[in-house]
């Protein structure tokens, strides 16, 4: 009876083994499809893209960069943030803080209290359009939004705008391109307007005689007018040169005066170059005047020319040392 009960004792034993035999097996298993279920839902799932950074226009650039501390300044003071935050496209050739170091001690200065020529200086570093170094260096000249165009030279790998070198390029923007350059673009002076033979005569000083010889012969307003004349003009020591009391006495005999200044002026605008071709040249007056060239001196009639090719809005002005007399009928 004790061998049964041992028996039916160890019976029961390896029915428990077998059973948690079972549970490890289930439990294992169980464990496995947990993992198995975690593992395709991780599969299954896409994991969340970080968003690509989107650049910011071309003025977020230049303020964030801190080489470019003086150019943002300078577009602050001269109204121009909210222009280069705007649509474009742009190409901006941005000058850094130390190419605007590089302009005479107090330019700057000067420059952020005189806004129109502020403005224009910044707008000649701006091209429209998105122009990249590759489409950049295959021009010779761009059109700024200044209007003035600038020359564009490529030695090798050294690109220059007018004299600045190209020290970055492309730096993309959200409303445009940034290349870097290492000088600051001037634009060329306007050119000033020439006024007529009689503004430059005033304002010369060396012939107020012949001046006033034109106010009392009424000849101004013809000689301020379209033309195109050529007038050999005399210097006041050439009418000093005259006998004494000339002037005086011409200055009253006003058809004797109008002859002697007509007998200066040559139709059309005749420079040296072509002075010196001539053996005569008909005045206005009607007389003719002799042309000589010994060298390089040229003389019309006995007067010596001691200055060319003053230009005027009319004309042209050659300066001589004696007065002109026209020959008596």
């Amino acid at each position: 009876m004790l061998r049964n009960v041992v028996r039916s004792t160890i019976g029961r034993g390896a029915v428990w083994r077998q059973h948690f035999r079972t549970l490890g097996v289930v439990a294992a298993f169980g464990t496995a499809l947990l993992l198995l279920a975690a593992c395709g839902s991780a599969a299954g799932s896409t994991p969340a893209a970080e968003p690509e950074a989107q650049p910011g226009t071309i003025v977020d650039i230049a303020v964030a960069d801190g080489r470019f501390q003086t150019l943002v300044a300078a577009l602050q003071a001269a109204g121009l943030v909210e222009t280069l935050q705007g649509e474009g496209p742009f190409t901006v050739f941005a000058p850094t803080d130390d190419a605007f170091a590089k302009l005479p001690a107090g330019t700057v200065d000067a420059l952020l209290k005189d806004v129109p020529t502020l403005t224009d200086i910044l707008l000649y570093h701006v091209v429209s359009g998105n122009v990249k170094a590759a489409d950049v260096i295959k021009l010779d000249m761009a059109t700024t939004a200044q209007g003035e165009a600038v020359s564009i030279t490529v030695d090798g790998d050294t690109v220059r705008i007018n004299d600045a070198q190209v020290i970055i390029s492309d730096i993309e923007a959200a409303n445009g391109t940034i290349h870097v350059i290492d000088t600051v673009l001037l634009p060329p002076e306007p050119e000033s307007e020439l006024g007529t033979i009689v503004d430059i005569a005033v304002g010369d000083g060396r012939f107020q005689t012949l001046v006033a010889a034109l106010q009392a012969a009424g000849l101004v307003e013809t000689l301020q007018g379209e033309g195109p004349f050529t007038v050999f003009a005399p210097t006041d020591d050439a009418f000093a040169k005259l006998p004494e009391g000339t002037v005086d006495a011409l200055l009253k005999d006003i058809p004797a005066l109008t002859d002697i200044l007509l007998y200066h002026v040559v139709q059309g605008s005749v420079m040296a170059a072509d002075v010196v071709k001539l053996d005569a040249a008909t005045t206005v007056q009607g007389g003719a005047v002799t042309v000589t060239v010994d060298g390089d001196t040229v003389r019309i009639n006995e007067a010596q020319v001691v200055i060319t090719d003053i230009a005027a809005s009319n004309g042209v002005i050659h300066v001589i040392d004696t007065v002109l007399v026209p020959p008596q009928n």
